[in-house]
This record gives structure tokens, sequence and C-alpha cells, in this order.
């Protein structure tokens, strides 16, 4: 459909909760995706990373998520519940701030629901690095960041320094994650 451009940190609108979408608006919904899966496969060619994007990112205020790992998803209006009290410490990175780590703590797994551009409903246990990616993106859909989650004050680094950073596991990891 579209390129969009990629909304950076410091722009406030990254901070605004996203609104639920609609039966009714499902249409819009599948074309946001498909805008989304444009404007991350352009990210991926020039930086050469990035698994997954939400709405907000490209200004668009509704619960909607793009992913592609081993294949495309369309989530909208994911619901988590049930989080593992197991952590991980991960080094996390964001398409909104490509130039930035941050070290964030999140669940080893989650149990998530959702629609897909069909209007289907899904339920299944996300566990691992996936889990992390997804804790990632809806955090967008609530108007959170990464840097906003960071450990402590030594929780952030920069891409090109990241072989300086020993034992440190990485979100962006290629094969982090199979669905």
């Amino acid at each position: 459909m579209a390129i969009k451009d990629i909304l950076l940190l410091g722009d406030p609108d990254l901070f605004e909760s996203s609104q639920p979408v609609e039966e009714a608006e499902l249409e819009q919904a599948v074309r946001t995706g498909r805008d989304l899966a444009d404007t991350m496969e352009r990210f991926r060619y020039k930086r050469g990373w990035g698994r997954a994007i939400s709405a907000p990112q490209i200004g668009v205020r509704k619960r909607i998520i793009f992913l592609k790992v081993d294949e495309p998803w369309l989530i909208i209006n994911p619901e988590v519940s049930d989080p593992s009290d197991e952590t991980m410490e991960i080094w996390d990175d964001c398409m909104s701030f490509p130039d930035l780590l941050v070290k964030v703590e999140r669940h080893v797994s989650f149990t998530m629901k959702w629609r897909d551009e069909n209007w289907e409903l899904h339920e299944k246990r996300i566990e691992g690095l996936f889990s992390e990616l997804l804790q990632h993106e809806i955090d967008h859909l609530d108007g959170i960041l990464a840097v906003s989650r960071a450990i402590n004050g030594n929780s952030f680094a920069l891409q090109s320094q990241r072989d300086k950073i020993p034992g440190a596991v990485f979100a962006n990891n290629p094969a982090a994650a199979a669905v």
C-alpha cells in the first residue's frame, strides 16, 4: 500500500494510548496492516533488522501490530493475560529509536488473545524471545516505550557498540523467536 514515516523518539504521539479496532473498521485495519508491512520492509532494507511494527509508530492510534518472523501476522486488538513470574533481561531495539539499545526486563511468557485480518479470534501462549517482541509492540499500543522500561541508568547503548556488551541477549537476533 504505502511506506509511511516512522515516528521517532521525542514525538509526543508515541506516548498516546491506542483505541481498539471495531469490527466495522476491519477493512481500514487491514489497509493499515499493509502500510505497516511496507514500512517495515523498507526499514529492514535500509537497516537490516526489524521484526514487528505497531500502528502508533506510523501515527495511527489503533491497536494493530504487524510482524514477520517466519510468516506475516496481522494482530488486531491484542489482549495479554497470565504473564509468567519468570522474567528475562534483554537489550531491546526499536524502529522509533533505531540507533539505541535499551536493556529491559520482560516476562518469559504470557497468553495473548487477538483478532486477525478476517476478524477471527485467536488465543495462544507466547514464549521466549517472541514474547519479548510482542510485549514491546503491545507497549507501543499503550503509549509505553522501551526507554520508559529501562532497568537502570546503565541500560542504554548505541547499536554500533553492541559488540562491546558481553553476554548480552539482543531482541533483533534474526534467529530469535520461532512462532
